[in-house]
């Protein structure tokens, strides 16, 4: 039997939902996503006027808010969807906890890590849930190859690849420009995180990240357009995320590897409908798989904070369990800083 990779919600009612920065990434993701599914947008509030019409396009927004503090004083708000940039976010997440809301946070939540240890204590304190939004968590391959690794089908790993072989999303003249080696900071966040989920248990010995401008980067693209991660586990079990650049091709796709010591998973995402297969004992099953990443992914990490509230546990997605992948990326941003030198590393993830 294939496990359920699709995203789930608690039956019965659920909490309506608060977009706290209703900017591109949740009018193109996260609104679609829940209209998709169904659920209760008590409203939203942007700092710019991009919400302007946003209650015709968008039929399940029961209303635009002043401020954010009037969508946080909302009774009607059960879970706020924090989408205000990096450098905000901690202080509404704050206000957002102190107001007794549940909070789905966008990625990367923070590099503050002190910052952020006394309002998850404040957060069990008041018994709500923090949850990160790290979407690509339930895009329909990486989740089902997530589940695969649990239930043991490839015995225990010791090896995961990534390639992005596709091209980059619009990065220069925007906010990125002023995002340190931002494709390991920000972009490759995703890919950070899923590969912690799949060599979960394991303790680091070492990262090592570079990143490089390439050869016809236009001098207008500020951040490198190329870049790598290497990690290293106690236990000789090793990972390999790698950004070439601009890619030129009518057949993107971002390919995977999961080597295990009883099988492989190999599959794809982001190059139109996801791939999965499993090679094991010498047979290949291959999956037809339903959904996207987007949007499905976005309704996938909202499900599972649903599902934590109505089961009184933590999320899957948790800022306590993301913790371990903001660790893996500082330890990679800082090698990357430093010239790609290893930085030792005595994490568990």
């Amino acid at each position: 039997m294939i496990p359920d990779y699709r995203p789930q919600f608690p039956d019965g009612p659920k909490p309506a939902i608060g977009i706290l920065g209703c900017g591109a990434i949740a009018q193109t993701a996260h609104l679609p996503s829940y209209e998709k599914y169904g659920l209760d947008i008590a409203g939203v509030w942007s700092r710019t006027p991009t919400t302007a019409g946003i209650t015709e396009r968008f039929p399940s927004v029961q209303r635009v808010y002043s401020s954010p503090e009037e969508l946080l004083s909302d009774p009607d708000v059960g879970i706020v969807d924090l989408a205000m940039p990096p450098e905000d976010r901690l202080k509404w997440l704050s206000a957002a906890v102190s107001a007794g809301k549940h909070v789905l946070a966008q990625k990367p939540l923070t590099t503050d890590l002190d910052g952020l240890a006394p309002i998850l204590a404040e957060a069990e304190r008041r018994g709500v849930r923090i949850a990160v939004n790290q979407n690509a968590r339930w895009a329909p391959a990486w989740r089902l190859a997530t589940l695969l690794v649990e239930d043991g089908a490839i015995g225990d790993v010791v090896g995961v690849t990534h390639l992005h072989d596709k091209p980059l999303p619009p990065i220069a003249g925007t906010h990125f420009d002023d995002v340190p080696h931002m494709l390991i900071s920000d972009y490759l966040v995703h890919w950070i995180d899923i590969t912690r989920c799949w060599l979960e248990g394991k303790k680091v010995r070492s990262v090592q990240a570079v990143d490089s401008r390439v050869p016809g980067q236009p001098s207008t693209a500020k951040n490198p357009w190329s870049a790598s991660i290497q990690v290293g586990c106690t236990d000789g079990a090793h990972a390999l995320l790698r950004v070439v650049g601009n890619v030129l091709t009518k057949k993107p796709s971002c390919p995977f590897w999961i080597h295990g010591t009883e099988g492989t998973i190999r599959g794809s995402v982001l190059g139109g409908p996801d791939q999965l297969e499993l090679e094991r004992d010498s047979v290949a099953t291959q999956y037809a798989l339903e959904g996207q990443w987007f949007v499905d992914g976005f309704a996938g990490a909202m499900g599972e904070l649903m599902c934590a509230i109505a089961e009184d546990r933590q999320p899957y997605n948790s800022a306590a369990h993301n913790v371990g992948s903001l660790e893996l990326m500082l330890a990679a941003f800082d090698s990357a800083g430093n010239g790609g030198e290893p930085q030792p590393a005595s994490l568990k993830l």
